[in-house]
């Protein structure tokens, strides 16, 4: 290691010790953490990620000084910061990056009270520079960043998110005691994920946004399956990033009899339209099915999460043993959703049931099926998505489905080997 990359990596790792506090006043004084709570707005005309000679440079001007934090992941190699909290709505991202050594940007809500720019790198680069202070508006705040081409090694003992005294993700839910399988003396208990949220906006169609789409639909659902007696719980009930991983615990917690996650899918190539309903599978149905898994995924990872930790063997074994009967129950699930969408709306795609790796219907113990609702690069799905009348048709249609499946579901439960 050069002395260089040694002292940008101590700078780094006094970083990564603690939250840095922007201090800012027309007097020169600290500005107390009560104090800049209020929400900021990035200046795009004052902004850019672009090339510094061999380095890259981030600057970010923001309307007031606010609490931020730096740090980097591997895998790939992302550079984040934390604010409490920017407002990044319509902030464009993509007309302010000039620059080949950034591969992707994201920004928006990621928790209660902050929010996020994630940076994702061509390759390693250490961090040897960052500062918030006061522009030329005592009111304002300038954010600049330097970051340093490094080796890969180099770069990967480096990385780590700080333990921010303030700063939370959400955390994996407290797993509640079994649930007996569901005979028809309880209410039925219903998990529904509206996709993306937060940072992660999901498909974009001109102002058209999935998350804030399926979230709309995830609560009218809700309404309709409440008056059918059913009990529900949402993954996500705002504009928040909630981890995928979360989301199945957060169904776990909850005693799901069963978990669906809603999407509405765009493509960039080609045409497609109608619902899809997916459920898990190592080898995906197609090539289409098994890129958009990958991008469900990558969402995760854009929205700064550290994943290098996930892998158990142990936990796969047993997790492959509990779907031995929850495949089955899933499968059967998705056939009945999409019947009772086809009765509700005729609104299919061409192979309406198909199967790929997404983590979110990763739950061995819950049957779980994605209902991708249609595309929002399609003209004429994208039309029936903003219709509350086209929605309240696939609602009732999607519930009626469920209420057939558990009929039929509790069923088979004598039949059982115990």
């Amino acid at each position: 290691m050069t002395s260089r990359e040694a002292a940008g990596q101590m700078r780094q790792l006094r970083f990564f010790a603690f939250l840095v506090w922007a201090t800012a006043s027309a007097a020169g004084g600290a500005l107390a953490a009560e104090e800049m709570t209020a929400l900021a707005r990035p200046d795009p005309a004052k902004s850019e990620i672009a090339d510094f000679g061999d380095n890259l440079q981030v600057t970010l001007t923001l309307s007031q000084p606010v609490p931020w934090r730096v740090f980097t992941l591997d895998e790939p190699a992302r550079l984040i910061f934390d604010f409490a909290e920017v407002d990044f709505t319509a902030f464009p991202l993509r007309d302010i990056t000039r620059s080949d050594m950034v591969a992707a940007v994201a920004a928006g809500p990621v928790t209660e009270g902050w929010s996020r720019l994630v940076v994702e790198l061509s390759g390693p680069m250490m961090l040897e520079t960052a500062g918030l202070a006061t522009g030329s508006d005592p009111a304002g705040a300038v954010l600049k960043a330097q970051l340093a081409p490094t080796s890969a090694e180099s770069f990967a003992d480096s990385v780590g998110e700080p333990d921010t005294p303030g700063f939370d993700l959400p955390d994996a839910a407290e797993v509640a005691p079994n649930l007996d399988r569901w005979q028809g003396d309880r209410p039925l208990v219903v998990a529904l994920d509206p996709g993306h949220g937060g940072i992660d906006p999901g498909a974009e169609a001109g102002e058209v946004h999935e998350a804030d789409l399926m979230l709309t639909f995830a609560l009218e659902l809700r309404e309709v399956l409440q008056k059918r007696g059913l009990q529900v719980v949402l993954t996500r009930d705002a504009d928040v990033f909630v981890p995928l991983e979360t989301r199945v615990s957060i169904a776990r917690e909850a005693g799901a009899d069963l978990f669906m996650s809603l999407h509405a899918d765009a493509i960039a190539e080609g045409h497609a339209s109608g619902a899809t309903v997916y459920t898990l599978s190592d080898t995906a149905s197609d090539a289409a099915s098994r890129k958009l898994a990958e991008r469900h995924d990558r969402a995760d990872l854009l929205a700064g999460l550290d994943l290098s930790d996930q892998d158990d063997v142990v936990a796969d074994v047993l997790m492959d043993l509990a779907m031995l009967e929850t495949t089955p129950r899933s499968d059967a699930l998705a056939d009945a959703i999409v019947r009772g969408l086809a009765d509700s709306t005729g609104n299919l795609h061409k192979r309406p049931r198909l199967s790929a790796g997404f983590s979110v219907l990763k739950a061995p113990d819950i049957p779980s099926v994605l209902v991708e609702l249609g595309f929002l690069s399609s003209p004429r799905d994208r039309a029936k998505l903003r219709s509350e009348p086209w929605r309240a048709r696939a609602a009732e249609g999607i519930a009626s489905a469920i209420d057939a499946w558990a009929e039929a579901d509790a069923e088979l439960r004598p039949r059982l080997r115990h």
